[in-house]
């Protein structure tokens, strides 16, 4: 049986960590293949003692490190997209196109397109735009062989994605016990020290407080920690 394959998409550098560690572990841990595309490098994110030009490099290189917690396999940066500048361009569409199209996933992870006004930290322009952005590469344009011809004589031919998962979707239909990966996406966040260095024990019990409400809403025993997302089914 040949190895199944997941592709996430995000705007910056820790958004993955904070919707879905702990379900990319427990994904990694079944012997998942994971590829994680970051759009921008995070350069407008930090605290102000650090130096504006070395942020990309230091929020690439957490990410590295997160990943290598989590279990995802590569981290892919995008070239040319700033921090708080993202849109669902032509040009972003083609650069996700291509990915799908040499990923081939089972299964692409990304950032809802639609604004959730009970959880705003989650609905930042630059998510909703790399989520529109994602979710347009998916359909129609990986399947569509006319949509970017320059991608055909690259040798990448459509792609239909099987599903979909949405992070910070106003409504969940998929919830996944992260009880036992908990503690890795702890550990994954803290490895993003330039974002979250500042919140101490805070970090642990406020995603562990929202981890038990979404167990919760799942009807999973008193205790669990889950996350929650939207799950399409394309095939």
């Amino acid at each position: 049986m040949s190895t199944r394959s997941a592709l996430v998409i995000v705007a910056h550098p820790d958004d993955a960590d904070f919707g879905a560690a702990g379900t990319l572990a427990t994904w990694a841990d079944d012997g998942w293949d994971i590829t994680l595309v970051c759009v921008t490098r995070g350069d407008a994110g930090g605290v102000d003692a650090v130096e504006r030009d070395a942020m990309p490099r230091i929020r690439e290189a957490e990410q590295r490190a997160a990943a290598d917690i989590v279990g995802v396999s590569r981290v892919l940066f995008l070239e040319g997209y700033r921090d708080g500048h993202v849109e669902p361009s032509r040009d972003l569409q083609r650069d996700l196109v291509r990915i799908i199209r040499q990923v081939q996933p089972d299964r692409v992870l990304l950032q809802s397109p639609e604004r959730w006004y009970d959880f705003l930290h989650a609905s930042h322009p630059d998510h909703l735009a790399a989520g529109e952005a994602a979710m347009r590469a998916i359909y129609p344009a990986a399947e569509n062989p006319h949509a970017f011809p320059e991608l055909l004589e690259e040798g990448l031919t459509r792609f239909v994605v099987p599903e979909i998962w949405l992070m910070a979707h106003p409504s969940a239909n998929e919830y996944v016990d992260i009880t036992d990966t908990f503690e890795r996406k702890i550990a994954a966040l803290k490895a993003h020290e330039s974002q979250t260095g500042h919140l101490g024990d805070r970090l642990e019990a406020n995603l562990r407080q929202g981890g038990v409400r979404m167990a919760t809403e799942a009807g999973l025993p008193d205790g669990q920690v889950a996350e929650r997302f939207y799950r399409i089914k394309m095939l």
